[in-house]
């Protein structure tokens, strides 16, 4: 990418006449436990209107007035190791960079084309990694913040498959990033997957990705998003396997800054009530107290018929969940999302064990000596609300950013600034003063879900990712640096 004008980076991005009313709901009491205070009395950031990238011209966001994007990292780009830029753009993570007033992003990328196959993948030829075959894995994008020029982008992790979220390390060392599946030989892959791997957030460069090896310990499931307790270093991990119940886990680290020592995991369970539904019949703001039960065998063999992980916990009493996915720390707590939870259900057919799937879920859980509180922080009455929310933040002025992956049935409306998408997805706020949802950001180049939501350091520039195709080049993947007056709102 050319360097650009810090002028038009800085810049509205012009702005078109369209614009949509917010959609708002009313608050909700558990909200308000947070004791914070929106700098503004309107909602959200006020209506929005499609605007143009201010480096490429093309119309692909609807934005409050005020606010400005570039297109950082597209599916095709060269990038500095020479390898094109992957597809599927997922779970990501901003750091401090290598100099002053840039900043590190370690990107996944949730490919899922077949065992070996070139188009779209992460691969270095001839460097060290995990499954020869394996076709996902990381980037890493340096960025000036003042210019939006990206000044290195490079592979940083191949050889995993389906990386589809993860979480900061400890201390800010890195990334963990997540493979969302357990697919293994019989799949046609070399080696068993399912697992964490670490990025370090020094060492990778050009040419030359992380040789990282799987933290068994930590479990083999169908990962999407890891957490870290800052105090403690134990792990939070959410698991998504669509149709079935799904569990909240937790890993205790022999040492915390060095999780392939291993450790304990274990499965959140709802104190003294085996196998509590968390799915539906759930109230906001009630306190529900935690235990949590040990996972005996993280690793299991699969192939050989040994009970996953999953119902090693639900064995035990372990809550269930319905494809729990974004997971980040905030506000001495974790924050999850279940994106498919809740009892306004969405029409579609009944999963394997008869749930009909709900329009979202935003869950909090304190940490606590006695195991801990679940709070339900939000729960989505309905699509034009809130529609599969998945990736999530936590915003340095204390609110929340949702990242939708509307994977239901067509909606039933289209959206006044995409009228010719079938399913939009949105960036939704939650107001942590109001208790209220409200747009802030739509997709209007495709029908692809947004995700890797994260602000820089300096709480200037929101990035997220557009995933387009996760098994082909069309539509690209995208990465985007969103700027504005973020203090005119609560995010």
């Amino acid at each position: 990418m050319t360097a650009l004008d810090r002028r038009s980076f800085l810049s509205t991005g012009g702005a078109l006449a369209t614009a949509v009313a917010v959609q708002t709901l009313a608050a909700h009491a558990s909200w308000a436990e947070t004791g914070r205070e929106a700098a503004t009395g309107g909602e959200g950031y006020g209506p929005l209107r499609r605007a143009p990238s201010a480096n490429t011209g093309e119309e692909l966001l609807a934005l409050p007035s005020g606010f400005s994007y570039v297109v950082l990292g597209k599916t095709g780009t060269p990038m500095s190791d020479g390898v094109l830029t992957p597809i599927a753009h997922d779970g990501m993570a901003a750091f401090p960079g290598t100099r002053r007033h840039t900043v590190r992003l370690i990107r996944n990328h949730e490919v899922r084309t077949a065992p070996g196959t070139p188009e779209g993948r992460v691969h270095v030829p001839g460097s060290a990694r995990y499954d020869a075959l394996g076709v996902g894995g990381t980037t890493t994008l340096e960025v000036d913040l003042r210019s939006g020029e990206v000044l290195r982008h490079f592979v940083s992790l191949n050889g995993t498959i389906i990386n589809c979220a993860g979480g900061r390390m400890l201390g800010d060392r890195g990334w963990l990033t997540c493979e969302e599946t357990t697919a293994g030989p019989a799949g046609g892959w070399q080696r068993k997957h399912g697992y964490i791997f670490e990025v370090p957030l020094r060492g990778p460069s050009p040419g030359r990705p992380a040789a990282s090896m799987p933290l068994t310990a930590m479990g083999r499931f169908s990962h999407e998003a890891v957490a870290v307790d800052p105090r403690t270093g134990y792990v939070y991990e959410t698991e998504d396997d669509s149709g079935k119940p799904d569990g909240f886990y937790r890993f205790r680290p022999r040492d915390p800054e060095n999780l392939a020592r291993g450790g304990v995991l274990e499965m959140l369970k709802i104190k003294g009530v085996d196998g509590y539904d968390c799915r539906e019949g759930q109230r906001m703001g009630a306190r529900l107290p935690v235990e949590w039960v040990r996972v005996d065998d993280p690793d299991p063999d699969l192939e050989g018929g040994a009970p996953t992980c999953t119902q090693q916990g639900l064995a035990k009493g372990g809550a269930k969940f319905n494809r729990l996915e974004g997971c980040w720390w905030g506000d001495g707590s974790v924050f999850f999302n279940s994106t498919s939870g809740g009892d306004a259900k969405n029409g579609d057919a009944p999963g394997a064990d008869g749930y009909v799937e709900g329009y979202g879920q935003v869950w909090r859980y304190i940490p606590g000596r006695d195991g801990g509180t679940l709070v339900l922080v939000y729960e989505s009455p309905g699509r034009k609300e809130l529609d599969s929310p998945d990736n999530l933040t936590f915003t340095p002025r204390g609110g929340i950013v949702l990242c939708e992956d509307d994977a239901s049935d067509a909606d039933a409306d289209p959206h006044p600034l995409a009228p010719g998408l079938a399913n939009v997805n949105r960036l939704i706020g939650l107001d942590p003063r109001r208790g209220r949802p409200f747009e802030f950001a739509v997709n209007i180049a495709d029908d692809s879900e947004f995700a890797g939501a994260c602000f820089s350091p300096d709480g200037s520039v929101l990035f997220v990712n557009q995933l387009g195709s996760t098994a082909s080049l069309d539509p690209p993947g995208r990465t985007y640096a969103i700027r504005g007056p973020w203090r005119r709102g609560p995010l």
